[in-house]
């Protein structure tokens, strides 16, 4: 099945002319990537940007990006919100308090200023407590024998690529 008229260039040419030979091809994977890209230059400097793509057939991909500086800026916000302590229910917290959603069809999109999401963390700004008891519940439902909290899941592009 060809997505979008997705095609891959393959490693043969038509006849000698040099002109690479085109085959169709069912991996979203490239189209997704062009998107991403596409709509990761809209946005301003130091955002971390969240993409849900729905797909026809049902469920989800998920990609992550960085507007220009975002990357770094994300990975300096990691490193301080994991020496203060914080974990999976400030990551949540302190990223709702700054997102904005946009949506281009099938593709949610979750935009995230990091500057803001700094100056929370730097300011010491935590999850409530019946946000903390919700995820903990979340966590028991889904099977976990843990008690605690997951850590501090990211904004940066090391952390998230763990």
């Amino acid at each position: 099945m060809s997505v979008g008229g997705a095609v891959r260039a393959g490693s043969e040419s038509v006849r000698g002319s040099g002109v690479p030979l085109l085959v169709p091809t069912g991996d979203r994977v490239p189209v997704e990537l062009a998107v991403v890209d596409g709509i990761t230059a809209g946005f301003p400097p130091e955002m971390f940007l969240h993409f849900v793509f729905r797909l026809p057939e049902g469920g989800a991909r998920v990609w992550d990006a960085w507007t220009a500086g975002g990357d770094e800026l994300g990975d300096v916000v990691d490193g301080q919100a994991l020496a203060a302590g914080l974990d999976a229910a400030d990551t949540f917290h302190l990223t709702a308090r700054h997102v904005s959603d946009h949506y281009r069809g099938r593709i949610h999109i979750q935009a995230h200023p990091l500057r803001p999401i700094r100056a929370d963390v730097l300011a010491g700004l935590r999850a409530p407590v019946n946000e903390r008891a919700a995820l903990l519940r979340m966590v028991a439902l889904a099977g976990s024998t843990g008690t605690a909290l997951p850590r501090w899941m990211g904004v940066g592009p090391r952390l998230r690529s763990r």
